[in-house]
């Protein structure tokens, strides 16, 4: 029996609605035999490279995509609370997740999850070093390893590579999401998601 491809798990760690995805896609994906493959991607450089802005970059919009923040959260049932500081880089932080995912695929994901509670649900500055090691110590990671680890030429390359990956595949924001080549954009394609996978399309 073939075994179903894994579902792609494009995100930034600044962007709240792929906080939102985060907190609900592992389980969706195990209701329907499937696994995830969690991939952060720099949006600031895909918006760069695309010349679009971001969701809080313009008036009106900006404050209409907070409170949807909030709201989005709250329909989800997911504790959130607007950064202070919004948004930041997230280099750091997706570096230091790649140099875990090689050392241990689901560390890696405890990791990225604290990453996001910390931004989202306690206003911690994810673009701080010491804040990333930190977390990193938090899931049980050494932080000498992980400092080392991520500052290494290969892992910053590796987040310039998968970023690069992203754009080429045709990603304009995230959270993005693919599954049987199928690409879901937004945390509010969860139930499209749910039900692509229950129908095998639609």
């Amino acid at each position: 029996m073939t075994t179903p491809a894994p579902i792609r798990f494009y995100f930034d760690f600044s962007s709240p609605y792929s906080y939102l995805a985060s907190e609900r896609i592992d389980a969706l994906a195990e209701r329907h035999g499937r696994r995830v493959q969690w991939g952060p991607v720099l949006l600031g450089a895909i918006a760069k490279a695309l010349g679009t802005v971001t969701l809080t970059s313009q008036p009106g919009q900006a404050e209409y995509s907070i409170h949807d923040f909030a709201r989005s959260a709250r329909f989800m049932d997911i504790p959130y609370t607007h950064p202070a500081n919004f948004p930041v880089s997230t280099v750091t932080a997706a570096r230091a997740y790649y140099w875990l995912h090689g050392q241990d695929c689901a560390l890696a994901r405890r990791f990225a999850h604290e990453i996001f509670r910390a931004y989202f649900a306690d206003g911690r500055n994810i673009a701080d070093a010491q804040v990333v090691l930190e977390i990193a110590a938090k899931v049980g990671a050494g932080g000498t390893a992980v400092e080392t680890g991520m500052n290494d030429p290969a892992i910053k390359e590796r987040l310039r590579a998968e970023t690069d990956t992203a754009l080429a595949a045709g990603i304009f924001g995230v959270p993005w999401i693919v599954v049987d080549k199928e690409p879901f954009w937004g945390a509010d394609r969860l139930p499209q998601l749910e039900r692509w996978l229950e129908k095998g399309g639609f």
